[in-house]
């Protein structure tokens, strides 16, 4: 038979063009990549840069009632949401209502945020510290410090209320009797043997109060209020 033509092997290499392609589509796709690392990993001039934002030329190291409601409005939460609290906890911020330089630093290289958006991932993360009970105790302790006026040893009685509410409203059962004892009190300001007494009392006595003993080391605040809470539910009530 007579033999069949030879067909010609098919070069299957890449050309010299496409090798040339693909080797700069594999550069481009690690540029990308280091160029979105480093764009995620936490930078301390990025970080620095952005508090000058919240500040003025004539305090450019601390950031002001005003700069605080704009770094608010910007991580989209109030100011008054425990968050900022929690926040303020972790930069260690001494008078609420500033950052100073140092303490937005510390706070925000400790959680690795440079923006923002950051900052918004990491709410829920600063709102969950308050369900352990250990660190909520810290915390707490932590709020009458932050929260008081600095030339008073004592917290006024407005923000002591307004502190217990951001912070026992949720969790304490006994927290609206106690807020409308408070209102109805002689007390102006407390103290912190007070308000850290008002936490161990919110943890341990039942909300029928047969628990309590009178006999104990409890403040005097505390002793009243139980007594003014009897009282109040031992009067009839009207149908």
């Amino acid at each position: 038979m007579p033999r069949g033509k030879r067909r010609h092997a098919i070069d299957m290499r890449p050309s010299e063009e496409d090798q040339q392609s693909t080797k700069r589509q594999r550069n481009s796709y690690q540029s990308s990549r280091r160029y979105s690392k480093s764009e995620d990993a936490f930078n301390q001039k990025r970080c620095l840069t952005w508090f000058r934002e919240y500040t003025t030329p004539d305090d450019p190291d601390t950031l002001g009632p005003e700069g605080m409601e704009k770094f608010c409005e910007d991580i989209g939460v109030e100011p008054e949401n425990v968050a900022m609290l929690v926040l303020a906890y972790k930069m260690g911020a001494k008078q609420m209502g500033f950052f100073t330089q140092s303490e937005w630093l510390k706070g925000l290289t400790d959680l690795q945020c440079d923006t923002a958006s950051k900052v918004q991932c990491k709410l829920e993360y600063l709102r969950s510290m308050l369900n352990d009970p250990n660190s909520f105790k810290v915390i707490y302790r932590y709020a009458y410090d932050f929260a008081r006026d600095k030339d008073q040893r004592s917290m006024d009685i407005e923000t002591a209320k307004a502190m217990l509410q951001l912070l026992l409203g949720k969790h304490w059962p006994l927290y609206a009797q106690f807020a409308q004892f408070l209102e109805q009190s002689k007390y102006k300001v407390i103290n912190k043997d007070q308000w850290c007494n008002i936490l161990e009392f919110s943890r341990t006595i039942t909300n029928d109060l047969t628990n309590y003993d009178v006999d104990g080391a409890w403040p005097v605040m505390l002793d009243e209020f139980v007594e003014w809470l009897r009282q109040l539910r031992a009067q009839p009530t009207i149908s």
